[in-house]
């Protein structure tokens, strides 16, 4: 379903930034330029607003910048620039976010915000975070394909966006915990899906030799 939800979102979302990609290339601003914005914009708020305990502000902060990860992309299918360059700062750019996030969530809860499960939840997300995404680089770099997994990006970004802007605004800390001790889940569970998926691939190849 979730695959199916991001197609959906996804296409929805294009058409809603189509009409400002096309006005930024107009004043001239690549997409490149755009992508590296993008990023500052999300690791200021996470690493700025999170650590003085501006939970929801940080949040609205980094969400006005999160969407240049789609309009980047909507600018370089336009322009017909899109390629192995573009994909590769995109990607290495979103492990930067994604890193910042997480750490500015840490920060805060192993300090003044005093609650250390979550600190070491939001820590646990960030190392499997990253780990999901290493599992499919690897795989497509061997020729194969692991873009299976309940634990996409967008699914971990959406969800501790939202539950940390709202305990920004006073929902309890247990929510926020039980978010993040779920994505750590499944992204564990991703992490499984993309090894299964690989090693089916490569006993299917061997067994064509």
């Amino acid at each position: 379903m979730a695959p199916v939800l991001n197609k959906y979102a996804r296409r929805f979302f294009t058409t809603l930034f189509s009409p400002l990609a096309r006005l930024l290339l107009k004043w001239g601003v690549s997409p490149d330029t755009v992508t590296i914005v993008g990023t500052l914009g999300v690791v200021i708020g996470a690493l700025v607003f999170y650590p003085m305990g501006e939970l929801f502000w940080g949040t609205v902060f980094i969400t006005l910048f999160v969407f240049s990860d789609l309009v980047d992309g909507i600018m370089a299918r336009i322009k017909g620039t899109g390629g192995t360059w573009g994909n590769f700062l995109d990607s290495t750019l979103d492990r930067i976010a994604d890193g910042a996030l997480f750490v500015g969530v840490a920060i805060w809860f192993f300090g003044d915000g005093n609650n250390t499960p979550i600190a070491i939840a939001a820590l646990a997300c960030l190392v499997l975070g990253m780990l999901v995404s290493y599992a499919r680089a690897k795989a497509e770099s061997l020729g194969f394909t692991a873009n299976v997994g309940i634990a996409e990006r967008a699914e971990r970004l959406v969800s501790v966006l939202v539950v940390t802007g709202l305990t920004g605004l006073g929902l309890p800390h247990g929510f926020l915990l039980t978010v993040l001790i779920l994505l750590a889940l499944a992204s564990v569970a991703t992490v499984i899906q993309r090894v299964v998926a690989v090693h089916k691939q490569a006993m299917a190849a061997n067994e064509t030799r």
